[in-house]
This record gives structure tokens, sequence and C-alpha cells, in this order.
């Protein structure tokens, strides 16, 4: 069953999946590139996929996933909407969830996917594994990461994001009760409190707000900032592997 307790009712091993998630896109097309035959606009990775694109992951054209006649449709709590999960439902099409919020969460949540649809296991989720899910790290570095720009919002408690920092042994400062009490997941804050958070660096992710060397860097007077890809902080996946690297940068 799926991360929300969903039988998954399926043909295994499963030969037609629709994703709507990037990272499991990404995952999924490196086991079986064959039978992933639709994925959003933004599953940008590998470059080279040559799918039916179905929309974004927040507005999924229904009516066109529908007309591949998926096996399943492969979403996440977070991306994805629980309304179109209960509508793909309604069409009677089975819909798999995943609910991540930690990296060990990300490594055990793919391996139970792809058991789930009878794949085999790819070795980057062993080698991911080795690399993520061992003991916390001392932190030696304190970092605020800005996802958008007016309004400013930053990586706050709970997420994938803040779990995968620490796992680097950084600290993301919003993710701590002084300044996110509220334990919000992605809170807004003004940009002056982010910039005297009191981070030895800013991160500008290139996504999902794209911040470059002349939007972003710019705004912040007294903390240094740092150009980081989005995918290596954000997705799970193959890029799990790449992202042990970050802590070395």
């Amino acid at each position: 069953m799926d991360d929300l307790g969903t039988p998954y009712d399926g043909p295994r091993p499963a030969a037609r999946v629709v994703s709507l998630v990037p990272s499991l896109t990404e995952a999924l097309v490196s086991v079986a590139a064959d039978r992933v035959v639709g994925a959003t606009e933004w599953c940008t990775h590998p470059a080279d996929l040559d799918v039916p694109r179905v929309r974004g992951t927040k507005n999924p054209d229904l009516a066109a996933i529908s007309s591949l006649s998926p096996d399943v449709v492969v979403a996440n709590k977070e991306e994805n909407r629980e309304l179109d999960v209960r509508r793909l439902r309604e069409r009677g099409i089975r819909v798999w969830v995943t609910d991540i919020e930690t990296v060990p969460q990300a490594v055990g949540s793919m391996g139970r996917l792809l058991d789930g649809l009878g794949w085999d296991r790819p070795d980057w989720l062993a080698e991911s594994r080795r690399l993520w899910c061992g003991p916390l790290p001392q932190a030696t570095r304190r970092v605020v990461v800005p996802i958008w720009r007016d309004p400013w919002m930053v990586v706050g408690s709970r997420t994938f994001t803040g779990d995968l920092l620490r796992r680097l042994g950084w600290e993301n400062l919003y993710g701590t009760d002084a300044l996110n009490p509220a334990g919000d997941r992605y809170p807004h804050a003004d940009l002056a409190d982010i910039d005297a958070a009191g981070a030895d660096v800013v991160l500008l992710p290139d996504e999902p707000y794209v911040f470059t060397a002349d939007d972003g860097p710019e705004a912040f007077t007294r903390t240094p900032t740092e150009l980081v890809s989005g995918r290596l902080i954000t997705w799970y996946g193959p890029s799990l592997v790449e992202a042990a690297s970050l802590a070395s940068g």
C-alpha cells in the first residue's frame, strides 16, 4: 500500500505509469523508462525524457491522464492536490500517494513504491540509504533557504529540504522554534528579518523561484549568499547521491 495506506491492486509489474512528481519521475525513469508514459511539465529530469506532458503538479490535465490508460498515477501529498487525487480515483484510475518529510522517509517511500509496482530497486537507492540514513552529524553551519521573493518565503519545519540540510551538517534557522514558533513548513518572512537571522549563509536555489546571480544576492546586505541547485536540495531520487557532495562544497 502507499504511504497513506491505500492498497495498490494493479498489475505487477506495472507497465503504464504516469508521474505527477518530478523527483519520482526521475527515479522511475532510472529503473524502467519505457514504463513511464506521462509526466508533468515540471518533470525536467532526465533531460531527454520524451513522454506526453499532462500540465503541472497543481493543475494536472485529468482528461489527458485518463487517455493514457495508466495502471497507476504516482503523486505526492505535498506537491499534488488531494482534490486531483480524488477526481482521478473517481475516474477509476489508481493513484499511489507518497508522503515525504525526511530523507530516510524518501528512501523508504521510494523502496515501497518500486516494490509495489513490481519493479527492481536500483543501485542508487541503496547508495542513498548508505549516504543519508545514518546518525545526524554535528551542525557546523547555520543557513536560511528562501524559496520565493515578493513576498519572501523560506524553508521551515518538517520539510525534506530541512532534513537534508541537517544531514549535511547545516542547521536551517527557520526550522527552529526561535524563528518559526508556529512550526510552519514554508513561512513568509520579512527580508530584513531573513538578513538579520544570524545565518552563516543564505542559500538561494534555482527552484521553485529561479534565483540567479542577478536576482537574489543583491537583496542581502548583512548575510553572504550562495546559489545552489534546487534539484540537489529539494528532489529525492537519483539526485540524492549527487547531493551528498554538497557537504564538501
